[in-house]
């Protein structure tokens, strides 16, 4: 009775909103918006299928309902509401043949058990690589400000690196990289990335459970099915040849035969002096087909013009996909709904842009992105990211929202990862106007900052943030917040059960797109231009660009 009690007070504190200043947040809009986006009539929001075109109407309709004017592609000088975003799917055709040479020795190693082998995303319609050199290249980082480099003008073409995965500071929780934290310079994606700007072959990737946040029953599944990735003009820029993982124990293997002490290497690869190491008379060959398509999603856009900067733009942005249908579950559902993930996201991107389009024009131009194919590997952000449909150089800021909690009100709110820059400083000063407190993610080490939409404009310099949801209730404490979101990873998250409920009061989210909005509009009403903490790896990239902003 008295969650209830509080529930009605703060959503009645909400409905009487539109009488002072601020915008009115409906806990009603948002709850029919999941109800209906995670309903099995939208069969999981699946991109490229039947029903992309239905969660794409649904989302339009809703924003035109709102007040928003089209931002998409542009077509005969008008704006659609849509962005064209395709992408390319790779699959392995059958099971890859690949063998392991140490020495005289030739073993097969087995895809998904010791190693997994991802389709390649260079274009290749086929993998044909006859014993090609291994060679260790510590944590594969090349940190130019950090003057760092572990390649040291090793030449890997025709070669496949072998690296550690995260941070050199992992271990030791400290260093030149921030200590436990993790940099972009850890993650998975920037080591294929440079790798192919190394010129390697391939890389490999040494899993080890503790800094890959996760177990190899993880990597496995993400990495032997179907790869996607957008379409770009030259992918093997980005992409070696080979990509994969291999586990721990593999690793030892070769390090030993090699003569080397995998332990005593991996100590060294944690300084600065760390110089590469060929793993003598070892080579990897892999040989099998690929099926490789161009499909193609969208982005959803809408916005309201700026009325004296139009050309300078905040982004809040969403994604719309989720998984689609599935595996089914022990009841035999096999519809990933993604109600929480994330319906509630794409819900509140349509009631901020109401927000917007039904109160004072802003100065500058608000863009509300409703971004596809983050469930594939944030390939909707990074596809506009990549070909932006307003410049990167003059986007003040990205508010990202995934995953927000439809339950009540917490004390606190958080970010994905630990980044510091100045639209967090917005986030945490406008909070506190609310008696809400910034809780620094409590596990830095696995970068999350790096697995959200936001990730694919901070690579580029732009000052994004993804917000999430605090775990402090005011109803309940951390105990109830915590026991909440214990139950929804365990027995919700990517699974058919993600489903709205029917005592979900939203009353949390709405008290906090107050905040989301008002840091927004502070940023849309004036020539502020938030940055990067000098010592963080996109502030020079973002510098680049400051003569745009003057």
């Amino acid at each position: 009775m008295k969650r209830l009690l509080l529930s009605a007070l703060i959503m009645a504190a909400f409905s009487t909103a539109q009488a002072t200043d601020q915008p009115g947040f409906s806990t009603e809009r948002l709850s029919a918006t999941v109800k209906t986006l995670s309903s099995d009539a939208f069969e999981g929001r699946g991109p490229a299928t039947p029903a992309e075109t239905k969660t794409i109407d649904y989302v339009v309709a809703q924003m035109k309902a709102a007040g928003l004017q089209p931002g998409g592609d542009l077509k005969d000088g008008n704006r659609g509401w849509t962005q064209a975003v395709p992408l390319r799917r790779s699959a392995i055709v059958g099971t890859p043949v690949l063998r392991l040479a140490l020495g005289d020795q030739h073993e097969k190693v087995t895809q998904g058990e010791q190693i997994a082998i991802r389709a390649p995303m260079n274009g290749s319609t086929e993998v044909a690589i006859r014993n090609a050199p291994l060679v260790f290249v510590g944590y594969g980082v090349k940190a130019p400000e950090r003057n760092w480099d572990d390649f040291k003008g090793v030449d890997l073409h025709g070669k496949i690196a072998v690296v550690l995965i995260n941070d050199p500071d992992f271990e030791t929780g400290h260093g030149d990289f921030g200590g436990k934290a993790m940099t972009y310079y850890g993650r998975w994606t920037y080591k294929f990335e440079e790798a192919a700007r190394q010129g390697a072959l391939g890389l490999l990737v040494i899993h080890e459970t503790a800094p890959a946040s996760y177990g190899w029953a993880t990597v496995k599944n993400s990495n032997i099915n179907a790869m996607f990735d957008i379409v770009r003009d030259k992918p093997a820029a980005v992409h070696p040849e080979l990509e994969g993982w291999i586990q721990r124990d593999l690793a030892v293997q070769m390090f030993s035969h090699a003569g080397l002490d995998f332990d005593a290497l991996k100590r060294q690869a944690q300084t600065r002096d760390f110089k590469p190491v060929t793993l003598k008379d070892e080579s990897l060959s892999a040989h099998f087909k690929v099926d490789s398509q161009v499909i193609t999603s969208h982005n959803i856009v809408g916005r309201v013009e700026g009325s004296k900067r139009p050309d300078q733009t905040v982004i809040y942005s969403a994604h719309w996909d989720h998984l689609g249908v599935g595996a089914p579950d022990a009841s035999g559902d096999r519809i990933y709904n993604g109600a929480v993930d994330n319906a509630t996201g794409t819900a509140a991107l349509i009631e901020m842009g109401r927000a917007f389009a039904q109160g004072p024009r802003p100065e500058r131009t608000v863009v509300f992105l409703n971004v596809t194919a983050e469930e594939k590997g944030l390939l909707g952000s990074e596809y506009y990211a990549a070909n932006p449909l307003y410049p990167l150089a003059t986007t003040v800021g990205v508010l990202n929202m995934d995953a927000l909690d439809p339950h009540g009100p917490a004390r606190n709110f958080t970010i994905s990862g630990s980044a510091k820059l100045g639209l967090l400083d917005d986030l945490i000063a406008e909070a506190k106007k609310h008696d809400i407190s910034y809780t620094a993610d409590p596990k830095p080490e696995a970068g999350y900052f790096f697995r959200s939409d936001h990730f694919s404009f901070a690579k580029r310099g732009v000052p994004a943030v993804s917000f999430g949801s605090g775990n402090d209730w005011i109803d309940g404490g951390l105990a109830a917040g915590k026991a909440a979101e214990d139950d929804y990873t365990a027995k919700r998250y990517h699974q058919p059960a993600d489903q709205w409920e029917a005592d979900w009061s939203f009353t949390g989210m709405a008290r906090d797109l107050q905040v989301l909005h008002d840091v927004g509009s502070d940023l849309a009403n004036s020539d502020q231009w938030p940055d990067w903490s000098k010592d963080s790896e996109f502030r020079s990239i973002r510098d680049a660009s400051s003569a745009e902003r003057k």
